[in-house]
């Protein structure tokens, strides 16, 4: 089997969130080859100092963000009145559109988290929809399996060593797709890509046997492909990523992420005058 080529890889960094809480960041703004995506933040310690401050709240506009957690629990509200709490396995979605401000809380008694935030771009087009957010237990995520891996399905259609499924997230901006898969060392994947979408994995846990060789805790973007061919070196955990490339200027400040640094400077002052999310 010839497995797929790698792109580019970006290493993460450790860096801090929200109130205090250590993450481990790979940012995606200036790389095109990972349209739609634009930041990747994992969440892992098993000392609550690193986390128990949560994220309190905040705004966001012209984004949207997917949380998914392996271990942990994490409550979101918002000024909508949504509020939701996942749990271990579980994913939250939220279009922020023209503007949230939301919260996301772990649970006080919570000794180990583990868990990944995703910020998908919105076209132009959306960034000033009304906002949306849905929540997704850990019995409603379907999983796939074959000889020596598995496949948890968070959003969109996959066929992985030709089993099919479907995550129960479907609305993601750009046609997005997400699953976290598990691989036993030596273990191949084929995994059918459409051939305008691009694709992009986080391993966080072990080695792919890539050309060249990508460290763990890296984003690996893939050469295009209607299929995608890869090999595990050691045990691998991974985030897999599809998309559609939205090719638009991407203007980011903060929370926030618009086409141009004009629409930025209105989401600060729409911010800061509290109108913010209004229709």
């Amino acid at each position: 089997m010839t497995h797929s080529s790698v792109e580019k890889i970006i290493p993460s960094h450790p860096s801090s969130d929200g109130d205090g809480v250590k993450i481990r960041r790979v940012g995606l703004f200036n790389q095109p080859g990972a349209d739609p995506f634009l930041m990747m933040d994992e969440l892992l310690s098993d000392n609550p100092d690193d986390f128990i401050g949560g994220f309190p709240p905040h705004p966001h506009r012209g984004m949207e963000t997917l949380t998914y957690l392996i271990q942990g629990s994490l409550e979101h509200q918002d000024h909508m009145g949504n509020k939701g709490m996942i749990h271990s396995g579980g994913a939250q979605w939220m279009s922020a559109g023209r503007g949230v401000i939301h919260s996301e809380m772990p649970a006080r008694e919570m000794k180990k988290l583990h868990g990944f935030q995703l910020w998908i771009n919105l076209p132009a087009k959306n960034k000033m929809q009304a906002p949306d957010y849905r929540d997704v237990p850990r019995e409603d995520i379907p999983q796939i399996s074959g000889e020596r891996w598995s496949a948890k399905l968070i959003a969109g259609d996959w066929n992985i060593n030709g089993t099919s499924g479907s995550g129960p997230l479907d609305k993601l901006a750009a046609d997005a797709a997400y699953a976290d898969i598990n691989m036993e060392a030596g273990s191949e994947l084929t995994i059918k890509v459409s051939e305008h979408q691009k694709v992009i994995a986080f391993v966080y846990q072990g080695l792919l046997d890539t050309s060249p060789l990508a460290p763990e805790k890296a984003m690996l973007i893939f050469s295009s492909t209607d299929t995608l061919t890869v090999k595990a070196k050691q045990d691998v955990g991974m985030i897999l990523l599809r998309g559609t490339p939205i090719r638009e200027p991407v203007a980011h400040y903060g929370p926030f992420v618009m086409n141009t640094m004009g629409e930025i400077e209105q989401a600060i002052v729409d911010y800061n005058s509290g109108n913010f999310g209004n229709g």
